[in-house]
């Protein structure tokens, strides 16, 4: 494909992202529970936790220095440099705020089975595909920005026992995201050379589409039994 063709195949893609699954559309409307808020908080912790994990595998699998240290700043991003900042402790901050405790978030007592398969699935498709493919599994960035300014505007409007410092995941992550989708992208451009490396990252684009869809429908069941 043409660079151009091949970026339209890649961002053609939107409509399959979780920002149009019924239960982000109730959240964004102010129709869920402060219960379905919790279980949506506590299950996406463990997504949250293991990012950097596929992060690393990605690292490991990649020959080109260049990336590998473009890529750690994610590691860090997640993890932070010390033990209580990071992307990580921003999302337990959340958890909080909606109601949970710290240590029932991680022990993880409220976590869906098919949440845990789904993220296990997309770490392991990370440790087991080339670098190109699992680098454009992350291409959701390109979808989440303004999915991520929408939830902020949303959450606050509607639910008036969040705050807005309850909500830094996203505020901090909102500017991040844009500019890691832009060279996510370039990236897979540059390396995806051959029809059957793009076809793979389309692939692996919608493989990762199904993760977060199939998450959220486990965390909307989940929520459904009290």
């Amino acid at each position: 494909m043409t660079e151009q063709a091949f970026v339209a195949e890649l961002k053609g893609l939107s409509h399959r992202y979780w920002g149009t699954h019924p239960f982000h559309h109730r959240m964004h409307a102010g129709e869920l529970s402060e219960h379905e808020l919790r279980i949506w908080a506590a299950n996406r912790w463990y997504y949250q936790r293991m990012l950097p994990q596929k992060d690393a595998a990605i690292i490991s699998n990649c020959p080109v220095p260049g990336v590998r240290r473009q890529w750690l700043d994610r590691i860090v991003y997640h993890d932070g440099r010390t033990e209580n900042e990071g992307g990580a402790q921003r999302w337990l901050r959340l958890c909080e705020a909606v109601g949970l405790d710290r240590a029932e978030v991680l022990d993880e007592r409220h976590l869906a089975p098919g949440v845990r398969f789904a993220v296990d699935a997309y770490v392991n498709f990370a440790r087991t595909r080339p670098w190109v493919e699992a680098v454009a599994s992350g291409l959701t960035e390109m979808f989440s920005g303004h999915l991520m300014r929408r939830r902020v505007g949303d959450m606050l409007a509607r639910y008036d026992w969040i705050r807005s410092q309850d909500l830094e995941y996203f505020t901090t992550r909102i500017d991040a995201v844009s500019g890691e989708g832009e060279q996510t992208l370039a990236l897979v451009v540059e390396h995806a050379v051959s029809r059957q490396q793009q076809d793979a990252a389309v692939a692996a684009l919608a493989f990762k589409c199904d993760v977060l869809w199939s998450m959220l429908s486990a965390i909307e069941d989940a929520a459904a039994k009290r």
